[in-house]
C-alpha cells in the first residue's frame, strides 16, 4: 500500500474533479495535500449567501467533485479510502482520501470515468423519446450504489404534481431580490472560467412551460421547440439531511449524472424545490419517502449542448510552498 499521494497525483485527479456540477457553476471547492492524504474543502469565498444560505449546495457540489476524484484515482490504479467530514474543528473539510490497496479499475469505473468530460447540464428542450426501462434501472442502481435513493416520476399525473411544487418554490425564490441579483451576477455573456454562459443557459422561459427554469438563458426558442410535455423527472434523496448526508448525496448525484451520460441521456437539474424548506418537505411527503430530497433532475434525449467552463486546476489547489 502506498504511504501517501503525491502532488502530481493530486493535480491529475483534481483536473477531473473540477468537472463536477455546482449551483450557478461557482465551483465551490479546494483541494489540498496534507500528511499524504488528499482533502477536499468547501471554499467559503465561493458560497452563495442568498441562493444557498445553509451551505447545502456547496456540500453537494463538493461531494460530486469527490466522486470524480475517487474515479480518477481508481482508474489510475491508486484507489482511495474516504473519510467524510474528518475534522470536527474544520467543518469546511468535507473529505479526506488515503491510498487503499492498489488494484485494477473495474469496467464500471472505467466507463463512468470516460463520461466525465462528456457530462454537462442540458437546459434545452429534449426530444419526446421515452427513457427505456433498462436505462431507468441503471440510474436507480447508481443512486443505490452510493447509499441514496432515486424516485422516478413517470406519467402526466406524477409530473404535474411535482410541477406544482416546483413552480411554487420558484415563485418563493423569485420574490427575493437578493436571490435574483445573485443569479444575475453569475450569468456570463462573455468568456469566463466560472458562472453560466448564456449559450448554456437554455431558452428564455415561456408561460406554457411545465417546469420552472433558473433564468440563465436569454435566447428565444424556435417555433415548435417547447419543452417535452412528459419529462422523466428524477428525485435524488438521502437517508438524512446532515452535512455528511449532503456530501453523500453529492457523490450519488455525480454517479447518476455520469451513468446518464454513459447511457446517452441528457440531464438538467432543478433544485428550486429543494432550496425552499416547505417545498422540500412537501416533495418528500408526496413521494412517501423517508430522508430528504437533495436534487431533482429532468432526464431525456436531446441535442448536444454547451459545457460550462472551469477554472484552471492550479487555482483550486492548496499546496505547501516547497511542493508547488
Amino acid at each position: 500500500m502506498d504511504i501517501g499521494y503525491s502532488v502530481e497525483q493530486l493535480r491529475v485527479a483534481a483536473t477531473d474533479a473540477v468537472r463536477a456540477p455546482s449551483l450557478h457553476n461557482v465551483q465551490p471547492w479546494r483541494f489540498r495535500l496534507r500528511d499524504g492524504g488528499i482533502e477536499i474543502l468547501v471554499d467559503p469565498a465561493r458560497r452563495l449567501p442568498a441562493t444557498d444560505p445553509s451551505g447545502w449546495g456547496a456540500r453537494v457540489a463538493a461531494g460530486a467533485a469527490l466522486f470524480n476524484l475517487r474515479l480518477a484515482l481508481a482508474v489510475a490504479g491508486h484507489p482511495a479510502t474516504v473519510r467524510l467530514r474528518p475534522y470536527p474543528a474544520e467543518p469546511d473539510v468535507v473529505a479526506r482520501l488515503m491510498p487503499d490497496v492498489p488494484r485494477r479499475p473495474t469496467p464500471t469505473e472505467q466507463s463512468l470515468y470516460a463520461a466525465i468530460p462528456r457530462r454537462f447540464s442540458n437546459r434545452a428542450p429534449f426530444w419526446p423519446d421515452p427513457v427505456p426501462a433498462d436505462a431507468r434501472w441503471r440510474l436507480s442502481d447508481a443512486a443505490r450504489a452510493e447509499h441514496c435513493w432515486l424516485e422516478l416520476l413517470i406519467g402526466v399525473s406524477a409530473v404535474n404534481a411535482f410541477a406544482e411544487i416546483a413552480n411554487g418554490a420558484n415563485r418563493v425564490l423569485e420574490r427575493d431580490p437578493a436571490y435574483r441579483a445573485e443569479r444575475q451576477a453569475w450569468i456570463r455573456r462573455e468568456h469566463a472560467l466560472d458562472g453560466v454562459p448564456t449559450a448554456a443557459g437554455g431558452p428564455r422561459a415561456e408561460p406554457q412551460d411545465l417546469l420552472p427554469a433558473r433564468g440563465f438563458g436569454d435566447r428565444c426558442r424556435p417555433p415548435g421547440r417547447d419543452f417535452e410535455p412528459e419529462p422523466l423527472v428524477a428525485v435524488l434523496g438521502s437517508t438524512g439531511n446532515t452535512a455528511v448526508d449532503q456530501v453523500v448525496a453529492g457523490q450519488a448525484l455525480q454517479r447518476v449524472l455520469l451513468t446518464a451520460t454513459d447511457c446517452g441521456l441528457s440531464v438538467s437539474m432543478l433544485s428550486q424545490p429543494v432550496e425552499v424548506p416547505s417545498a422540500r418537505e412537501q416533495l418528500r411527503v408526496s413521494l412517501g419517502r423517508f430522508g430528504a430530497p437533495q436534487m431533482v433532475m429532468r432526464i431525456g434525449y436531446g441535442q448536444p449542448g454547451w459545457p460550462t467552463p472551469r477554472r484552471d486546476v492550479d487555482e483550486v489547489l492548496d499546496l505547501p510552498v516547497h511542493q508547488v
